[in-house]
């Protein structure tokens, strides 16, 4: 995918835009397992995955308790780390070997200062919607299923049951069954 098919997702970006991006920001390559931001850590970058995937979680004794899958073609951050500039509760690890771009929020204020075309990033910042509809509103485990197949239709092919479940906040044994009627 090409920068302005990136930043085009955001909304509208001249070529000098799209020049300054390149400029701010710099690609980086994650080995599996490899970690992003650690919990404890201040979540200073956006993130947008060009290759690869990552998992969002947090440690429950021994646990891995996931709180948010990330595929390719996607922004990822922890947003409540990265808007209030607090310690993540979070950590956010390569799932599989990863391409990222990376805009550091720095670079971010100095591009919203060279061209008022980088406050569409707004929208990265509400992008936590599906999450926020999936356990506010008392789905069943098909009708979570159902929505996730909608909204990431890739995230089951991508990730095994057990963390898909987890990210559902239901049983693996209750996912698998909802799967087989599904």
């Amino acid at each position: 995918m090409t920068t302005r098919e990136i930043l085009n997702g955001l909304g509208q970006f001249s070529n000098f835009d799209i020049e300054l991006f390149e400029k701010y920001s710099e690609r980086r390559i994650l080995n599996k397992n490899e970690l992003l931001l650690k919990e404890g850590e201040v979540c200073k970058s956006f993130y947008y995955i060009l290759s690869g995937s990552f998992s969002q979680f947090q440690i429950d004794d021994i646990d891995e308790v996931i709180i948010d899958l990330h595929l390719q073609d996607e922004w990822m951050f922890n947003q409540q780390s990265l808007t209030e500039q607090t310690p993540s509760n979070t950590t956010i690890k390569a799932f599989s070997k990863s391409e990222i771009i990376e805009l550091s929020l720095s670079s971010f204020h100095c591009l919203c200062s060279k061209s008022p075309s980088f406050l569409q990033f707004g929208k990265i910042l509400s992008q936590s919607i599906n999450r926020v509809f999936l356990f506010d509103n008392s789905l069943k485990p098909y009708e979570k299923y159902s929505y996730i197949n909608k909204a990431k239709p890739e995230l089951v092919k991508v990730f095994p049951i057990k963390m898909i479940a987890s990210y559902l906040k239901i049983a693996p044994e209750t996912l698998s069954r909802v799967r087989a009627s599904y």
